[in-house]
């Protein structure tokens, strides 16, 4: 079957879905329809907001469908397409069975991790906080279990010694799943790719995140608090408390040793001072942590020499968790 005949239904919602589509119609391969969530309210205002994969859709108009629930009415809408191929990618939902045995080649998803490990939720964001020397990406052909199903193919990216944000991460991933997606998809089609089963006794999941998440507790070492403020960004944020707000920690670095301003002596955990070199760090549990960006609640976000000129008294103090 040539690529330009295939009828390829893809899901997705967010920004990760969002590369991977707009690479599939690049390739010639765009879906007959494209599947996501309803819009949402978001921001102060709770403005209904599209996810991210509907605005691709709709710049290359493609047909969308929004179901709350995937019920009868999507299997019918999906059955009487008659559909070869199933593309799904960060879509936020479970696909029951009755919709995963329409398409004649199954369902395909993209996983921003090296299946077994990290099934679930918030795979980018351990490989980041577990300081992994390598992920990758998986494309599995899916069955009615989470992440579970056997393996189609998959890349592997080293990210041993890097200090990608999970932003970084998560486009790059993106943008490998997708090239993986569209070499792949000839050869299964063609019966060339034989799935590998998975191997239950490697098999690590990840969680879904919570706001808490992103507390700081300055007792730990700055390494840790450092993988931290990268692997959640931009939610939940990683943060702490000044004068009963929370303060929002957007960059940092790791200070080896506690090198205050001559003078201040010993400083423990949670201790705001100035290093030798005028640059703001906070004493942790081992080290320290350098802070180059950061965001006070109710204000937008500051080098640490801006928000530093608006905030004296925040040297010398200790910082308690949020």
């Amino acid at each position: 079957m040539e690529d330009r005949k295939m009828k390829i239904v893809f899901f997705g919602t967010s920004e990760f879905g969002a590369i991977i589509l707009e690479k599939l119609v690049q390739a010639g391969m765009a879906p007959v329809l494209v599947v996501t969530t309803p819009d949402k309210p978001a921001g102060r205002k709770q403005e209904f907001t599209s996810p991210p994969v509907k605005l691709i859709a709709e710049k290359f108009k493609l047909p969308i469908f929004q179901p709350a629930n995937l019920v009868n009415s999507a299997i019918a809408e999906l059955t009487r397409q008659k559909i070869d191929m199933f593309i799904v990618a960060a879509y936020g939902k479970i696909l029951p069975k009755g919709i995963l045995n329409i398409p004649q080649y199954g369902a395909l998803n993209v996983h921003p991790s090296l299946l077994p490990k990290y099934r679930g939720p918030s795979p980018i964001q351990t490989a980041i906080l577990n300081d992994e020397d390598e992920t990758g990406v998986t494309i599995m052909l899916m069955d009615e279990k989470m992440d579970h199903g056997p393996i189609v193919a998959n890349s592997k990216f080293e990210i041993r010694n890097s200090k990608f944000t999970y932003p970084e991460l998560h486009s790059k991933l993106a943008e490998i799943g997708a090239d993986l997606l569209v070499k792949m998809i000839p050869d299964w089609i063609e019966g060339k790719i034989k799935p590998v089963p998975q191997d239950e006794g490697k098999a690590t999941y990840t969680r879904i995140l919570k706001k808490e998440d992103g507390k700081i507790d300055w007792n730990q070492p700055a390494t840790e608090i450092e993988r931290q403020v990268r692997a959640l960004t931009p939610w939940p944020g990683t943060f702490t408390l000044f004068k009963g707000k929370t303060l929002k920690i957007l960059k940092a670095s790791v200070l080896p040793g506690t090198l205050p301003k001559p003078g201040l002596g010993r400083i423990t955990p949670g201790a705001v001072f100035l290093t030798a070199e005028k640059k703001l760090a906070i004493k942790c549990g081992g080290d320290a942590l350098l802070v180059e960006e950061l965001q006070l609640e109710g204000g937008k976000p500051m080098s640490a020499r801006e928000f530093l000129l608006g905030h004296k008294d925040f040297l010398g103090i200790v910082l308690s968790p949020a």
